[in-house]
């Protein structure tokens, strides 16, 4: 779909550089290189300008780079890549430097300060590579949640305790939701209780419609057990946990079904009949969609006052700067979040 429509006001998402060793560079050079082809709205970089024009030279890519103020993004979008230039880094392609860390936080906190002033429409994020900044000190688990935390910032929650980032994964044919995230088989199951699904639920509707412009989302909620539990018989979680959840949403007036089957819940057939499926652990998310898409899969985060999209992959240290690592997955990144903020503003 395109990114904008007529009447749209152009308003470009801002990247951040990600992992200066990895492959968030590379990746943003040719989504750059073929923004024609993909029609895709302006967007700016933020980082290190000298880093982009060594990793083009080095891809052997004609990608003219701008230093640019935010302002200025969508004017130059056309006849080079728009960086806003925060600092210098040191890592070369697979090796990551400690002392890259604050320039890779800077600009994740710039691309976040530039939403809440207007000047950009939407965070897009580049991998980052978690190690390397533990070792600086960075004290939240990921992106996610550093991403709620600057969220209080400019904005102060809905039900005043705090926001509450929600991961989406999302590609042409599915989305999915994981309502237990980076934890064990065994803890998802035991730390599973109703109040979080219902939660995760409301968001997700909420920002379907807000979002993606879908005026009454369709929901499944998978369950958590084979067969959905079978009436108690393979478990209870499914009985005594989920269903109860569902129920209240219900209650509430969602679309909402569920506890389905998960080993028939992801064919063609059924995902023609809902708009998100809630999933109880990770990996029942993260393997249909990315079976289904695995270049074109975006990681969206909901739950929060400003659009926040990155694609569905990492760093990659193995092969950046060689020139073969997909662009994919963040061109997708970029038109969705493009499209999220014109649906938000329409």
């Amino acid at each position: 779909m395109p990114a904008t429509s007529p009447g749209d006001t152009v308003v470009p998402s801002a990247l951040t550089m990600g992992e200066p060793a990895g492959i968030g560079p590379d990746v943003t050079l040719v989504a750059w290189a073929r923004r024609a082809d993909h029609r895709l709205a302006p967007f700016y970089a933020i980082g290190d300008a000298e880093l982009y024009a060594r990793r083009a030279a080095a891809l052997g890519l004609t990608v003219p780079i701008a230093r640019i103020a935010p302002e200025a993004a969508a004017a130059v979008f056309d006849r080079a890549l728009p960086v806003v230039d925060i600092g210098r880094v040191i890592g070369e392609p697979g090796r990551t430097a400690t002392e890259d860390a604050p320039i890779v936080i800077a600009a994740i906190e710039r691309a976040v300060a530039d939403v809440a002033a207007g000047r950009a429409g939407a965070v897009v994020t580049a991998p980052i590579h978690k190690h390397a900044l533990y070792a600086a000190g960075f004290s939240h688990p990921g992106h996610t949640e550093f991403l709620g935390a600057l969220a209080a910032t400019i904005a102060p929650p809905p039900d005043g305790i705090a926001w509450r980032p929600i991961m989406m994964l999302a590609g042409p044919e599915l989305r999915t939701v994981p309502v237990t995230v980076h934890v064990s088989l065994a803890a998802a199951a035991a730390s599973l209780d109703a109040a979080t699904i219902v939660a995760t639920a409301r968001i997700v509707a909420a920002d379907l419609t807000r979002r993606f412009g879908i005026e009454r989302p369709r929901l499944v909620v998978a369950g958590l057990n084979p067969h959905a539990g079978e009436d108690g018989a393979m478990g209870r979680e499914d009985l005594e946990v989920i269903r109860p959840a569902v129920d209240q949403l219900i209650a509430e007036g969602l679309d909402i079904r569920g506890p389905l089957p998960a080993d028939t819940l992801f064919h063609a057939r059924a995902r023609a009949s809902y708009d998100a499926a809630l999933c109880m652990y990770h990996d029942q998310a993260l393997i249909p969609v990315k079976t289904l898409a695995f270049d074109e899969t975006v990681n969206v985060t909901l739950g929060l006052p400003f659009v926040r999209t990155s694609p569905d992959h990492g760093t990659a240290l193995d092969i950046a700067g060689r020139g073969i690592a997909r662009a994919e997955s963040l061109i997708a990144a970029l038109a969705m979040a493009a499209a999220m903020s014109g649906a938000a503003r329409r």
